[in-house]
């Protein structure tokens, strides 16, 4: 815990451009990257290694900090250790030592599609990486050429490295319209250009439409007997789906569908005008829309609001303005045949400034009418940009501006996680500005400021000190 008087020291503020990694890679893993040990006792960070430069062919895409779990024993000691799976642009896989820089493993996904995200199925257990859209060319649309292929999800292992297979994502098996897949805790969801999301099970996909197991660095009778994962054949396509798939959920949304909750309850937004900003939860079991399951904020701001599950799995919904965050509780009983409730666990807000009227007088006596609203997320008004969830600490970390300054400045709060009552309050030195990309990462007491000015990135590292009196 955090004593009752806390120090702030600004660890370092250094810059980086993304010559040689993605956007992705660089904000996701900024730190690592510039080989920053964090956890210095040293008022400034120390390097520890930096990575060769490297042509535009091999530069990071995206990449997935990985740690070893501590109740397994691994063949290699290398794999007990943090490191990074990183994806090349010329399509190649490389496990690197978090520690050292150094590349430990790589293989080689495909001499003919290419791969470019990294993202988690289930967390330090298995992880996939995603092809770019495939898109049918002006000369094949004008043939009459249908391609059935969409995109392909290379599914892998970790601890140690095994591939699970490529799953061809195909108009045959899941229909025509998609616009993109993602993968997660064991479920395959389906995105379609009429705002449709459905979703399969990756299990019964495997178990239906596997043609074979592979290895990675052995031979397969798919490759023509050749070597799996080595260049230039790579890893070759071993399931692909032939007919549609059992549906386990469908529902028509807006911007997507986020499922949580204790019992299972879902979000979204109907696909249309009169429900833009609204957001709806239901039951995930039947679709019965909860009590007070309507939530709008009707905020007028450049920044729409944001609505999700906390990801601290207390089943609870974080609903975040400009203005107010709603943090939101779904009560349901067991075997009832009422629907569920949702309930106002706590709410916080902002202090904002009184705004100027929008009709005023002049000393003529002339009524003038303002034509417009002053906005909710207003530079010169207290406003929440940014939420994190400190799971250790159990705090809710946000990240407050004010306009008092013509600079513009931040702050960051911590309030408690079961009650919102605020612990700390902590000025940020650098200023806040609204026009760039920002990100804050919180650990136990560390805490890092990314912004993106233009083609570089800027990290700002903060270490909080407790001072004993």
């Amino acid at each position: 815990m955090l004593s009752d008087e806390v120090k702030i020291h600004s660890l370092a503020t250094f810059l980086g451009t993304p010559a040689q990694v993605g956007p992705c890679f660089a904000l996701r893993t900024a730190l690592i990257l510039h080989g920053i040990d964090s956890t210095s006792v040293h008022d400034q960070p120390q390097v520890v290694y930096k990575f060769p430069k490297k042509s535009k062919q091999q530069k990071i895409e995206d990449a997935l900090l990985c740690q070893s779990p501590l109740d397994k024993t691994l063949s290699s000691s290398s794999e007990h250790k943090p490191c990074l799976l990183a994806l090349t642009a010329d399509n190649w896989l490389c496990r690197i030592s978090a520690e050292t820089g150094k590349e430990l493993q790589r293989l080689y996904l495909s001499p003919k599609y290419k791969f470019r995200y990294l993202a988690w199925n289930n967390l330090q257990e298995t992880f996939y990486a995603k092809s770019v859209h495939y898109k049918e060319s002006p000369f094949a649309r004008q043939a009459g050429v249908s391609q059935d292929t969409v995109m392909h999800l290379a599914i892998f292992h970790v601890f140690p490295l095994q591939i699970l297979g490529i799953l061809e994502i195909n108009k045959k098996g899941f229909g025509s319209g998609i616009t993109d897949v993602v993968l997660s805790q064991g479920v395959l969801a389906v995105s379609y250009s009429n705002k449709s999301v459905r979703l399969y099970s990756l299990e019964h996909i495997v178990q239906r439409y596997l043609s074979e197991e592979l290895t990675l660095g052995q031979q397969s009778p798919l490759l023509g007997h050749r070597t799996v994962g080595d260049a230039p054949f790579g890893i070759p396509v071993n399931i692909q789906v032939t007919d549609p798939p059992p549906l386990l959920f469908e529902a028509s949304s807006h911007n997507g569908i986020q499922i949580g909750g204790y019992p299972w309850h879902y979000i979204y937004t109907p696909p249309h005008k009169k429900h833009r900003g609204t957001h709806f939860i239901s039951s995930l079991k039947d679709s019965t829309l909860a009590t007070n399951g309507i939530q709008n904020m009707d905020c007028c701001s450049l920044e729409s609001d944001v609505i999700f599950f906390h990801p601290g799995d207390t089943g609870r919904v974080l609903h975040i303005g400009p203005s107010t965050i709603n943090v939101l509780k779904i009560k349901s009983e067991l075997n009832s045949p009422l629907p569920s409730e949702v309930v106002e666990d706590f709410s916080l807000t902002t202090h904002r400034r009184s705004s100027s009227p929008r009709v005023t007088v002049t000393s003529s006596g002339r009524a003038v009418k303002s034509r417009f609203h002053q906005l909710d997320d207003d530079p010169m008004q207290e406003t929440f940009r940014l939420l994190e969830y400190e799971d250790e600490l159990d705090l809710l970390v946000i990240v407050v501006t004010n306009g008092e300054d013509e600079e513009g400045r931040a702050h960051v709060r911590l309030h408690d996680n079961q009650t919102g009552r605020l612990q700390r309050t902590i000025d940020l030195i650098e200023p806040w500005d609204e026009t760039f990309s920002h990100e804050l990462l919180f650990d136990k007491d560390t805490i890092v400021h990314i912004e993106q000015k233009s083609s570089n990135f800027c990290c700002h590292v903060y270490k909080l000190r407790s001072i004993r009196k």
